[in-house]
């Protein structure tokens, strides 16, 4: 199976920062040059593998191993298109590598055999670069680019391609190894507990399990913040001249957006996995909302389900980050799952007022919470009574980590332990495995 371990990076002088700054530049711009011709030669129905030889014109500043790594992984872009469009035949050709006007995505890819890995007391990676850039910052003709290194591998087997971004929203290098590990290495729950999810318009996530214990990932802050910066867009998109849709401003404030909206949902499906994983659970149930969109559409439900939430990237995330653990995640229907009471089945006398669940029997609970034990009620088939039920662990989002709120019952877990392990001046973000 494929697997891929992420680190920070960090370059060790300000010299070293510019150096692979426009390392970075440079990838870009091939695949951008490249890509352009492909797609104007796809447009007049030519063939897009009769190209000009962009390695020689990169070569100085990126090395030959380099340039010809970018240019591969654009022609496999291509061959993925192809592939798709026989299938589908609704699929767009590779697009760009950001643009010169809105700003390059600062990015490139190192071949399997071409960097080094080391990890200990002083852990680093090393990376060619082309001969003028060697010239350029004072390198020697045989050293490599030294950058430091944040994290350690969470899986061992044969290393693919490095490739290595910038993420202007953290202020942050990141590195990615693809590894392709034997699936013995996959982990498995200590027991064959079970877990539901409610996705909720309120809070991020609600948890329950089958061993009492509830999560509950808070989301007002994270909605107020992206809707904040939708706000600001269509600001902007106002005071556009006829005739222009986006400006360089407007289009670096979607890839903002976006970048905090994937990097919070990347750590909260971490999270979330290895707290379950902790609780023995092999199963866990998360709502198709299919049918609960078509009976219960509202503008800003609407809003946070396809544009905050991302439903369907967030299950695909959770998917994938469970199968490293050996949990098996399973959509279901949770329809009125929101509007029964967990104590006596009513659905038509119930009110929500936020988070406030209220029932004419007399029941007043947390209302993401109940949702989330109605639907692993429904789904396992078990019946808890409300005394079993831990307090929920509540965890609310600093732009790094999920941490537990003052109002949880536990905060000593090492996972909400924050670590500056960088030996700089402490611009890293937080760092986890892929």
């Amino acid at each position: 199976m494929r697997r891929t371990n992420t680190f920070a990076v960090r370059p060790l002088t300000d010299g070293d920062e510019r150096l692979l700054r426009e390392l970075l530049d440079a990838s870009a711009s091939l695949w951008n040059e490249l890509n352009y011709e492909r797609r104007q030669q796809f447009f007049d129905g030519k063939s897009v593998w009769d190209t000009a030889d962009y390695r020689k014109q990169y070569v100085g500043v990126l090395g030959s191993a380099t340039a010809q790594q970018v240019i591969r992984k654009n022609k496999s872009a291509w061959k993925s298109f192809f592939a798709a469009r026989e299938d589908s035949g609704d699929t767009a050709p590779p697009g760009y590598w950001g643009s010169e006007d809105a700003g390059r995505e600062l990015r490139t890819c190192i071949r399997n055999d071409q960097y080094t890995l080391e990890f200990g007391e002083r852990s680093r990676v090393e990376i060619p670069v082309g001969q003028d850039l060697k010239e350029k910052y004072g390198l020697g003709y045989y050293e490599r680019l030294r950058l430091e290194l944040v994290g350690s591998p969470k899986w061992d087997g044969e290393k693919g391609q490095l490739e290595i971004q910038y993420d202007e929203v953290s202020d942050t290098f990141r590195a990615f190894q693809p590894v392709t590990v034997p699936d013995s290495q996959r982990d498995s729950p200590l027991a064959d507990e079970s877990a539901a999810l409610d996705v909720g318009a309120n809070n991020f996530v609600a948890c329950t399990t089958t061993t009492g214990k509830r999560f509950l990932y808070e989301g007002r802050e994270l909605f107020a913040d992206f809707r904040e910066t939708t706000e600001e867009i269509a600001r902007l998109q106002s005071k556009l001249r006829e005739g222009r849709y986006s400006s360089q401003r407007i289009r670096r404030l979607y890839r903002k957006r976006t970048r905090r909206r994937d990097h919070a949902q990347e750590a909260l499906c971490r999270d979330l996995i290895e707290r379950l994983y902790d609780e023995g659970v092999a199963t866990v149930y998360v709502g198709d909302l299919t049918d609960v969109l078509s009976t219960h559409w509202h503008p800003e439900v609407n809003e946070k389900t396809h544009q905050f939430w991302a439903h369907r990237s967030f299950v695909d995330r959770l998917k994938d980050t469970a199968e490293e653990y050996g949990i098996f995640v399973e959509e279901r229907s949770e329809a009125f799952t929101t509007a029964t009471c967990v104590e006596c089945g009513e659905q038509m006398e119930t009110e929500r007022y936020g988070d406030v669940f209220r029932c004419s029997c007399g029941h007043e609970s947390h209302a993401d919470l109940d949702a989330s034990r109605t639907f692993l009620e429904r789904e396992t088939g078990t019946e808890f009574e409300t005394g079993s039920m831990a307090r929920p662990v509540r965890l609310t989002w600093d732009d790094h980590t999920w941490s537990e709120s003052p109002r949880s019952p536990e905060r000593a877990s090492p996972n909400e332990e924050r670590t500056d392990r960088s030996t700089g001046d402490g611009k890293l973000a937080s760092v986890g495995t892929a």
